[in-house]
């Protein structure tokens, strides 16, 4: 596999001028636009057709995490303003773990008018069920841009998930230069968001309604849910002049062991169909999962991917024999889930294993999105995107969507 570390990050640019970002969702879901990329052709449809669009017997995975309200707005006794946004708990917690407390909890976060913010401890009063209820954050430890914050909260009847429903606000992402409405705490999920922990919405997966997935899978479209918590990193664009500079971020994975048979299953009879980059580095990554339980590298039952593990492999399995692998590994284990981070990256000269095509929106440019759909259709992206823009597609996460066959 063609190692992308030289890959310059500049070839992956385009103008995106600033009316084409979408900054707010369509009224209604399914009535989005959809691009479909075929071996090349090119053709302009609504998202309600999708599955006239989709190859026979196709099977469309979906990411079911769902967007917490991560954003927290504390005052200085001075009256600063300071913000303090959530990212993922504390290295070995999981976010599962970290919901559930109900005193105290440690979680790296960004952190808004960071200069303003000395050693003091920051509190916010609320009420829950008319309870007065005080959060408290310390900063315990700086790491760049991101800080380690202690949050402490003064009645344990209530737990951290729960205080976040309260005082926390959804974290849209900046490009979209306004603040969250109550429109948008619906709209901002999928219609099938289940698990809590992400900071950022799986997007592609925006465009679906429940009368819409109802209505595929009357018609023999088979789907199956995946977990990956989207962190910020996602959508930001690459800093460094090369990938091989580029420090991928890390995103945990949750996956059952009746999902991977069920994909084991499908992938030898239909078309495995991602709905979204984030369902995409899942299936990935459970390739590669397997991988290392047939050469024997894997850490008990807590597995990690780091980004070129993938270009580094030496030797060439089926995603039979991975998949295989690791189910077995999961049942000898009486292990129900595979769980673990992925910090895959996937760019030109990745050569994938699982997925055969994929629904996405448009991304950013400079973005590691934007290299993933290169990946998969090569040059052709510029094609793609040029369409898009020539022909009035709504970008980025409210946008419109795209169906890439290669």
């Amino acid at each position: 596999m063609n190692h992308p570390g030289t890959i310059n990050i500049t070839d992956f640019t385009y103008e995106l001028p600033v009316e084409k970002i979408a900054a707010a969702p369509m009224s209604n879901r399914a009535d989005s636009r959809l691009l479909v990329y075929n071996k090349g052709v090119i053709s302009n449809h609504v998202f309600t057709s999708i599955e006239s669009q989709l190859p026979t017997q196709a099977t469309l995975v979906f990411n079911n995490t769902k967007v917490v309200k991560a954003r927290l707005s504390f005052q200085k006794e001075t009256g600063a303003a300071i913000e303090v946004f959530c990212l993922e708990p504390q290295k070995g917690i999981t976010v599962e773990q970290s919901f559930s407390q109900r005193h105290t909890t440690n979680w790296i976060c960004m952190i808004g008018n960071s200069k303003k913010w000395k050693e003091e401890i920051l509190n916010l009063n609320m009420l829950i069920a008319d309870v007065e209820v005080v959060l408290s954050a310390k900063r315990l430890e700086n790491y760049g841009q991101e800080s380690l914050i202690q949050f402490t909260w003064n009645n344990s009847d209530f737990s951290f998930s729960e205080i976040l429903e309260i005082v926390g606000e959804l974290p849209l992402p900046p490009y979209m230069n306004r603040e969250a409405t109550a429109d948008d705490r619906i709209r901002y999920n999928t219609v099938y968001a289940v698990h809590e922990g992400s900071v950022a919405a799986p997007t592609a997966g925006l465009h679906f309604t429940d009368t819409l997935i109802k209505e595929l899978k009357s018609n023999g479209v088979k789907t199956l849910d995946v977990l990956l918590h989207v962190g910020a990193g996602t959508f930001k664009p690459v800093k460094s002049e090369t990938m091989q500079e580029h420090v991928m971020h890390a995103e945990r994975i949750k996956v059952s062991v009746f999902t991977l048979e069920q994909i084991r299953i499908q992938k030898q009879k239909s078309k495995i169909i991602p709905v979204g980059t984030t369902s995409t580095r899942t299936l990935e990554s459970l390739f590669w999962m397997g991988v290392q339980v047939i050469e024997n590298r894997h850490s008990a039952s807590d597995f990690s991917i780091v980004q070129w593990e993938p270009y580094e492999a030496k030797n060439n399995y089926s995603a039979d024999e991975a998949l295989t692998a690791l189910i077995n590994y999961l049942n000898a284990n009486e292990l129900d889930f595979v769980e673990g981070f992925t910090q895959i990256i996937i760019a030109p000269g990745y050569q994938f294993k699982i997925i055969d095509g994929l629904i996405t929106n448009f991304h950013q440019p400079q973005s590691t999105l934007l290299l993933l759909v290169s990946a998969l259709i090569g040059n052709d992206w510029r094609k793609v995107y040029e369409h898009a823009l020539q022909n009035n597609y709504r970008f980025l996460s409210y946008g419109d969507s795209s169906l890439l066959l290669p």
